[in-house]
């Protein structure tokens, strides 16, 4: 698997922008490699739809199939193709079709992020108290130049990258659960 797919295309952006096929991209980059049958009942989908949008993501390079770890012919397994997605908004303003890509793909995840930490808040009644500590949840206004808002953004994506780093090097151990690391930073008016 590489680092990363970067998507400035506008149909493969269009692909993305559909909620279950970000998170059968979340469940493979999270858990590895998983069949149907394993991803909808992790997603609570039907799996049809989850065939459906794995061939989908797979046209668009975002999946592959995973025929080596297949007991026998009838067992299909998928794959992520990259541990990220990376895109550049400011680079897909040339064409309106590129511009309504990244806005519908973008606007997916802030729904999906929405959603999750809707979840997370839901299910923290039955957590370990540490992790209710060591979770956050905040913001913070601060008044940049879009130099300065740039390299807050870059500094916060290394931060991210490094840890992100750290953490797949432990996926295996005990004590350790995945941690979504959420981040936004925008210019307001």
């Amino acid at each position: 698997m590489t680092d990363a797919i970067r998507v400035n295309d506008p149909s493969a952006l269009r692909a993305l922008a559909h909620p279950l096929r970000l998170k059968i991209i979340g469940e493979l980059r999270t858990r590895g490699a998983m069949t149907v049958g394993q991803l909808a009942a992790a997603l609570s989908a039907a799996p049809g739809s989850v065939s459906y949008h794995l061939a989908t993501l797979a046209t668009h390079g975002f999946v592959a199939p995973a025929p080596d770890l297949a007991r026998d012919g009838r067992e299909r397994w998928w794959r992520a193709t990259a541990d990220t997605t990376h895109y550049v908004p400011a680079e897909l303003q040339e064409e309106q079709e590129q511009r309504e890509a990244s806005w519908a793909f973008r606007r997916t995840i802030v729904q999906s992020y929405e959603a999750e930490l809707l979840e997370h808040l839901d299910r923290e009644d039955g957590d370990a108290p540490e992790w209710i500590e060591a979770a956050t949840l905040g913001d913070i206004i601060s008044w940049l130049t879009a130099d300065e808002a740039d390299e807050l953004r870059r500094e916060v994506e290394e931060l991210a990258a490094r840890w992100s780093r750290r953490g797949y090097e432990r996926r295996d151990d005990a004590d350790v659960r995945p941690v979504r690391f959420i981040y936004a930073s925008f210019g307001r008016r």
